[in-house]
């Protein structure tokens, strides 16, 4: 299938509107305003989240259009949150010259670790193809979902005030641990791959919607919850993981082909019975000089001139 001229702006657009909305949190984070910049960041992962199968379904891909999401995600996920958080650092902590080493340390080894990622997801894709079951983990924790976790100390600090979560020192130590997370090989679980059962749909939709009425009015606790989520499924997809690996017989294999039903397998292109010119077969065929003539039922005794 041919490629409609045109259809790659849609993709790369979606990709300049998450590097844009990752950076407009920058502007907010030096004003103080950090709900504004922590949605520009969740708003820059939902377009992020839309490039790839926008690409895929307009069958539009291309290796420009691969360099710049990448160029992107370091930019929205890897800079701009540790901006964020130094800024929010130095404000609320009121963090002076001694502690400075380590706001501005911690913030420099998540942004050096979002581009150590992003690296080794680029020379991955050169390598030789995974196994099966492989497609459907990441190594590490990907870097959006990485730039949600290293602002959960301002999500805390939003709802409940500054506790000890939100000090210098434990913030500092999250923002290296969750960019540590990143580099790892630990594997998490990716999202296109999670398949639901059919009788889990209705009650998770149902779910669905409390969360989004819940959403509305309580932006902060919803986030946190589905961020402490996350964070829980870790274990299970290194438990799944392992078993994965020590079970080849349960990776996917190529689809078998459609099986026939029983009448189509019955059917049979000549009717059994002798193929001898004048008589009659056990469907009422009557063969003569290699053709298949069908006559009554009734009429079988009647002479008939073929």
């Amino acid at each position: 299938m041919t490629t409609v001229p045109g259809v790659r702006f849609v993709p790369n657009a979606i990709t300049v509107l998450s590097f844009s909305t990752g950076l407009t949190s920058i502007v907010f984070a030096t004003q103080g305003r950090w709900m504004l910049a922590m949605w520009m960041i969740a708003a820059s992962t939902v377009l992020d989240s839309l490039d790839g199968p926008a690409a895929r379904l307009l069958q539009s891909s291309s290796r420009v259009g691969a360099e710049l999401d990448s160029l992107s995600d370091l930019s929205a996920f890897g800079i701009c949150p540790a901006v964020l958080i130094f800024f929010w650092q130095s404000t609320v902590n009121n963090v002076g010259e001694d502690e400075l080493w380590l706001v501005w340390g911690s913030c420099l080894v998540y942004a050096a670790c979002t581009a150590l990622r992003l690296a080794r997801f680029n020379s991955l894709l050169d390598d030789e193809p995974p196994k099966p079951f492989a497609k459907q983990f990441f190594t590490g924790v990907p870097s959006p979902p990485g730039a949600l976790l290293a602002i959960v100390p301002i999500i805390v600090y939003e709802q409940f005030g500054p506790v000890w979560f939100t000090s210098e020192w434990v913030a500092a130590i999250w923002t290296i641990l969750v960019g540590l997370l990143m580099v790892s090989t630990v594997p998490t679980i990716a999202l296109k791959s999670v398949r639901i059962p059919p009788r889990l749909v209705l009650p998770l939709l149902v779910l669905l919607v409390f969360a989004a009425v819940a959403f509305v009015f309580q932006q902060r606790i919803v986030a946190l919850i589905g961020i402490a989520i996350y964070l829980l499924h870790i274990p299970y997809a290194i438990y799944r993981y392992r078993y994965l690996s020590r079970h080849p017989e349960m990776w996917e294999t190529e689809p078998r082909p459609r099986r026939t039903g029983r009448r189509q397998l019955r059917l049979r292109v000549r009717p059994r019975g002798p193929r001898v010119a004048g008589q009659r077969g056990r469907n009422g065929f009557r063969y003569q000089s290699g053709r298949v003539r069908r006559r009554s039922a009734r009429n079988w005794d009647e002479p008939r001139d073929y």
